[in-house]
């Protein structure tokens, strides 16, 4: 009998995951840290049989854990018939190495699994080059175990010379490809600046959304649009490409709002260095937009994860508007899509994204934080900056006023915009011309 489909899929991995909790973990006990672990490993495709954790002063270099619990779980591997094993900590390859040998399974820490989601998930051209170059720099310290079978101990005939040939010609063609790879992400970043500089032209206004993984991002990016714009599952890291799309506020004012890649505690180096030219979504925009899961316990935690990885990316200080998603999930109300007036916490808008409640207030705050950004202006351009008035009674609030030899602008404008009229002002003094007085009572 032929086998049926089903029965060609791989099986599912059975995951067995280990902690060290050595005090130093800010709000994150070992066990709560072991269960977004084993929420990762779901969403990698792994079914979780087990866990233990030990506290201990320090991690054990050679083994992770103490040499004492790295022989425990061979027992536990009998019992459980656990295929992999997952670390919550970054392994250094003598670690791994070293837990791969007593126990004789894979061996993955919490960077490698994210990576593995990454790629699993990752849908563009951009996205897939990001992660490539995240997994060969993970991969390239770890070669070593990767050939043991041309290093055995022992030697004799077979076994001498090639494998260590080998492994140096292995290390140069990985970091031919990563060179290549990071020429290729530079290409990325150039034309998403020249992108980022075709909306500063329009002057569109742009709101990057930030958050830990899984607080609803996507979700409210999708609702203030209206559309599905971008894919929303209840998993961690369920959108790893960024989405940009036209949101509009009212009275007319737009802007792009994007949905950037979730952060996570303990979030891979290797991918905040690969996906920097996405995330420098971040820095230029003109707010962040910061969603967070009302409904999680860990959110304190969260918040200080998501500040970290702003401060690296340099954008830890750009004006923010914080809302509360998922307030459905505490509130009844909430889910009356607007029929209560939405709720703001210390300058915080509390939202619903699956419900819609509160997302008018959320819409109203994002545009008052753009006003307070704009400059108050007060001069005279010549008649020939056409172009420049059109885009500022576009873009701007402004009074302009035509007089005998000049227009006068006045009222509030993004902070370029004021830049190009006080430019054009400038140039409009050194050719020599004397600006007219302002007339107040035209105003």
């Amino acid at each position: 009998m032929s086998p049926r489909l089903h029965d060609l899929a791989p099986p599912l991995e059975r995951a067995f995951l280990l902690a060290v909790d050595i005090g130093r973990d800010e709000g994150w006990t070992a066990e709560e840290s072991l269960t977004e672990l084993a929420s990762l490993a779901d969403t990698a495709g792994a079914e979780v049989v087990g866990a233990e954790w030990q506290n201990r002063r320090h991690v054990d270099p050679n083994w992770y854990v103490g040499k004492g619990k790295a022989e425990e779980l061979v027992q536990a591997k009998a019992e459980t018939g656990f295929t992999l094993l997952v670390a919550d900590d970054e392994l250094s390859p003598n670690q791994q190495k070293s837990l791969e040998s007593v126990l004789g399974v894979k061996v993955l820490d919490r960077s490698g699994l994210i990576l593995d989601i990454f790629a699993q998930h990752a849908r563009s051209h951009e996205g897939r080059l990001q992660v490539e170059l995240a997994q060969l720099e993970y991969q390239l310290p770890r070669l070593t175990r990767l050939w043991t079978h041309l290093s055995r101990t022992g030697g004799g005939i077979g076994t001498r010379g090639p494998g260590e040939t080998q492994l140096e010609t292995d290390r140069r063609i990985i970091k031919t490809k990563i060179s290549k790879l990071k020429e290729r992400v530079d290409a990325v970043r150039r034309q998403r600046e020249t992108t980022a500089r075709g909306r500063d032209r329009r002057l569109v206004p742009t709101v990057a959304i930030v958050g830990y993984t899984n607080s609803g991002k996507s979700s409210m990016l999708n609702a203030l649009t209206g559309t599905d714009a971008a894919r929303a599952e209840d998993r961690l890291f369920a959108t790893v490409d960024p989405t940009s799309r036209t949101v509009k506020l009212g009275d007319g004012q737009s802007i792009i709002a994007t949905d950037t890649v979730g952060f996570i505690h303990k979030l891979p180096h290797q991918l905040v260095d690969a996906f920097r030219a996405t995330l420098e979504e971040v820095s230029r925009a003109d707010v962040l937009l910061e969603v967070i899961d009302v409904s999680d316990r860990h959110a304190p935690e969260h918040r200080r994860t998501v500040q970290a990885v702003l401060d690296d990316l340099k954008a830890g200080d750009k004006p923010r508007v914080v809302c509360f998603n998922k307030a459905d999930l505490l509130d009844g109300a909430a889910g009356q899509d607007g029929e209560t007036p939405a709720a703001v916490v210390g300058g915080a808008v509390v939202v619903s994204a699956r419900t819609g409640y509160g997302l008018d207030a959320l819409r109203a705050r994002i545009s008052a934080m753009l006003a307070d950004l704009w400059e108050e202006i007060d001069l005279a351009v010549p008649y020939n900056e056409g172009e420049l008035l059109a885009r500022v009674r576009e873009r701007g609030t402004v009074d302009v006023t035509y007089r005998g030899r000049d227009v006068r602008v006045h009222g509030r404008v993004a902070p370029q915009l004021a830049g190009e009229l006080k430019a054009a002002a400038e140039r409009w003094r050194a050719a020599g011309r004397k600006l007219a007085p302002v007339d107040t009572a035209s105003s």
